[in-house]
């Protein structure tokens, strides 16, 4: 990719539309733009300014009347200047104005290619880039929140009180070693263990904040497990607020996987609701069967559901048993006929039917994959398991330096950990971030942006 083209890309959705955008990002975009456009007096290009022209096809004819947005470098997204050409949004007449930007000039864009000149730029540092994709990407309000958190520099601000004093403790021991003849005093063991203490500590808080930041961006899967007509499909019904799964009252009505999602709290939560397990009685549900097992161990977290309103069964204590290092949330459903369940301990009592304990059984849901909460601090959160895979290096290579100055070991080598401790936590803003990196982060974008 050529940093000098000028680029274009449509930045709307595919499909039909009221709206369409075409962008354009470099150098040349105006020219382009006033070879494409007719406008119906000098085209006056102010910056965030707008007019009205008309889109023509190769014979001079005009397609749609577009307004032309001008952004002037560099208070423009990408920090060069920026032309947005607002059409109908029908796909014959955006990938005209592509086309015709093309035959002009233009090279179309590479996806993230426009974030990415944003970050080269300047504009954006690398953890707001990703946040751009991730905000693109979010499915409830609150990882667009997190997401907007991020985009603001979040990120960027929890990780610049750690790599200040680690640079200022990397240039204590070079100017030691350096100028270790003039006299310059080199910094005693204590010291140096002392200015290492709050960066790691920094660097644990920030981490301790990717179980939660993990779990919003990522969401988590949870299976409805039991045997027959203890009512799995109408709880996992109710907790979709909708009728998703087929229920009747003849055992093994359920006899494949049904997914949905949904959002608790803001977590995307993918609902799987699973056949019956008993004694199978044909081959079809064998397999049912067989994939309800698998579903239980490839879920976060299995709520198995057992019957309120009777007593224990012989298949109910298998499934207990099979499922105990899981450690399952077991349900008692319909409570509202009654509870003869004995035995069984810890059981959250609910009725599919009338909605009782349903509210307690998400809170319970939401205790059981985030112990800790889900509330992403304002400061700022990781949800990147890039970052995560960084911080985690970061304080493996600040681990080492620590042993290294309890052993004695001459500062020149504890240079080395610092170093390696340095270029993880760089790597995170993009400061020392390779090529094939960077490449992998944005071919992650969708076109046009």
């Amino acid at each position: 990719m050529n940093p000098r083209d000028t680029i274009v890309a449509i930045s709307t959705p595919m499909g039909r539309g009221g709206l369409g955008v075409v962008r354009l990002s470099g150098g040349s975009s105006r020219s382009i733009a006033e070879r494409i456009l007719r406008f119906p007096r000098e085209p006056r290009w102010r910056s965030w300014g707008s007019q009205l022209a008309e889109l023509l096809d190769r014979d001079g004819r005009p397609v749609d009347r577009i307004v032309a947005s001008f952004f002037e470098n560099p208070q423009s997204y990408t920090a060069e200047d920026v032309v947005e050409i607002a059409c109908h949004g029908a796909p014959v007449v955006l990938r005209l104005c592509v086309e015709r930007a093309v035959e002009h000039g233009a090279r179309i864009a590479e996806p993230g290619e426009f974030t990415l000149r944003a970050y080269m730029n300047g504009r954006v540092d690398l953890p707001q880039a990703e946040a751009v994709r991730d905000l693109i990407d979010a499915t409830t309000l609150y990882q667009a929140r997190v997401a907007a958190q991020q985009m603001e520099g979040s990120v960027s601000k929890r990780i610049a009180p750690i790599k200040e004093p680690l640079l200022e403790l990397i240039s204590l021991l070079e100017a030691g070693i350096d100028f270790a003849e003039d006299d310059i005093s080199i910094a005693s063991g204590n010291e140096i263990l002392s200015r290492l203490d709050p960066i790691r500590k920094g660097i644990d808080q920030l981490l301790r904040t990717f179980a939660a930041g993990k779990l919003v961006y990522q969401g988590f899967t949870l299976a409805i497990a039991g045997r027959p007509n203890v009512g799995k499909s109408s709880l996992f019904n109710r907790l979709l607020e909708q009728n998703r799964a087929i229920v009747t009252e003849i055992p093994g009505t359920t006899r494949d996987l049904v997914s949905e999602t949904m959002s608790l709290e803001g977590v995307p939560v993918r609902l799987v609701d699973t056949a019956g397990v008993r004694e199978a009685s044909d081959l079809v549900e064998t397999l049912g069967i067989e994939r309800t097992y698998q579903a239980m161990a490839d879920a976060d977290l299995t709520l198995l559901v057992l019957d309120a309103s009777a007593e224990v069964t012989d298949e109910d204590c298998v499934l207990i048993e099979k499922l105990k290092e899981r450690e399952p949330l077991l349900v008692g459903n319909k409570a509202d006929l009654g509870r003869r369940l004995q035995g069984v301990r810890d059981v959250q009592a609910v009725s599919a039917v009338t909605g009782q304990g349903i509210e307690e059984l998400r809170r319970a849901i939401l205790q059981r994959v985030a112990p800790e909460g889900l509330e992403v601090p304002e400061s700022g959160s990781i949800t990147s398991l890039r970052h995560e895979s960084l911080l985690s290096e970061s304080a493996e290579a600040l681990d080492n330096a620590r042993r290294a100055v309890e052993f004695g070991i001459p500062h020149e080598m504890v240079l080395l950990d610092l170093y390696a401790a340095l270029r993880p936590i760089d790597a995170i803003t993009g400061a020392t971030t390779a090529d094939d990196i960077l490449n992998r982060i944005f071919s992650t974008f969708c076109i046009g942006k």
